[in-house]
């Protein structure tokens, strides 16, 4: 009897797609997922999607770089301050994205801080924008955590279990976290990317009830992506800038839930019932009139067809008199009572019988 093979995730088979390098092509991919995901939102709430698009222009750009300055800064003794100490040096290794690097904590950082600024300038409602944007965040990072995937890198520690990730370092290259002698590890991405997609549906959830205050749902993001951050960071292998004998990331994970609790605590958590109430209100009657658009019911079309009316009929002023034949005024006693006449032999003729 033949024993079953041990179970894993296999290694990638390769990494790069023509021209294009998977990496890139997963945070790309996050990206648009993130906007449509809050273009759509925003527009469940009675507002112009393209004002999502047009943050977005600001912030994504913000957000990537801002990620790559956490890594090369938090990163720098390690891996930028030039051989043969280093790895790379800092020009041109800081620019290189492609090969990996973007701490997530400078993302949110830029991203955030810039969207925030662009909607208030564009003179929307921020707070409304922001908590129909952020579950969009944790969405573009699952999406991206793929992209460590090929790429070979952020796994774990060794094991055994049925989901552990086999990893196959390539053309002599070594891979950072992997132990000689273990080929399967933790798939530490996979686990954030499984975390990441809960706190899209717990973000989906609270803002259903409209029972956090406006703006709130920024802090619930926060607290709950760096819980989960914090206890997925302790179980990776890979090299890492330590403070007193512990992680970076580990510090910033507990930073980033003081901070987002405070965010939510701050003034207030909730909203008053009567807020809630109107806040459903508001969004039941948007549905209710979206979907009637969407039937062919459109609420607007009796003033459209009353204007196509008012368009088509003739215009007073637009009658040119010299068509109108005018009645004779000299007409004779005569003519009067021969029209007299044939009116009463009319009448005569149509009255009905009985």
């Amino acid at each position: 009897m033949m024993s079953a093979a041990p179970a894993f995730i296999p290694a990638p088979p390769f990494d790069s797609l023509g021209p294009f390098r998977l990496y890139g092509l997963m945070i790309a991919l996050g990206v648009l997922a993130s906007v449509a995901l809050a273009r759509r939102r925003w527009a469940a709430r009675g507002n112009d999607p393209e004002q999502i698009s047009a943050i977005a222009l600001w912030a994504v750009p913000a957000g990537l770089i801002g990620s790559r300055i956490y890594h090369v800064i938090t990163d720098y003794d390690r891996l930028y301050c030039g051989q043969p100490r280093c790895e790379r040096s800092l020009i041109p290794g800081a620019f290189e994205i492609w090969n990996g690097g973007l701490g997530i904590p400078g993302g949110i950082i830029a991203g955030v801080a810039v969207g925030i600024f662009v909607g208030y300038r564009m003179g929307g409602a921020w707070r409304d924008c922001v908590d129909a944007a952020i579950p969009g965040l944790p969405l573009a990072q699952a999406i991206g955590r793929l992209g460590n995937y090929f790429n070979q890198e952020l796994f774990g520690r060794p094991t055994t279990v049925p989901w552990a990730l086999k990893v196959e370092p390539k053309g002599g290259m070594p891979l950072d976290g992997y132990v000689p002698g273990f080929e399967t590890y933790h798939p530490t991405f996979a686990y954030e990317l499984i975390w990441n997609l809960g706190v899209v549906g717990v973000l989906l959830w609270i803002d259903s009830k409209r029972r956090l205050g406006k703006g709130k749902l920024l802090g619930a993001y926060v607290a709950l992506y760096f819980l989960g951050r914090l206890w997925i960071e302790a179980m990776r292998s890979d090299t890492a800038t330590e403070v007193f004998g512990i992680r970076v990331n580990i510090w910033t994970s507990i930073v980033g839930i003081t901070i987002g609790v405070v965010i939510v605590l701050w003034k207030g958590p909730l909203r008053s019932h009567a807020a809630t109430a109107e806040a459903l209100a508001v969004e039941s009657f948007l549905s209710v009139e979206a979907g009637s658009v969407e039937d062919g019911d459109d609420p607007h079309a009796a003033d459209a067809a009353a204007e196509e009316t008012e368009a088509a009929a003739p215009d007073a002023g637009s009658i040119d008199p010299d068509e109108v034949e005018p009645a004779d005024p000299v007409a004779g006693p005569e003519e009067h009572a021969e029209a007299g006449d044939q009116a009463g032999a009319l009448d005569d003729s149509e009255s009905p019988k009985t």
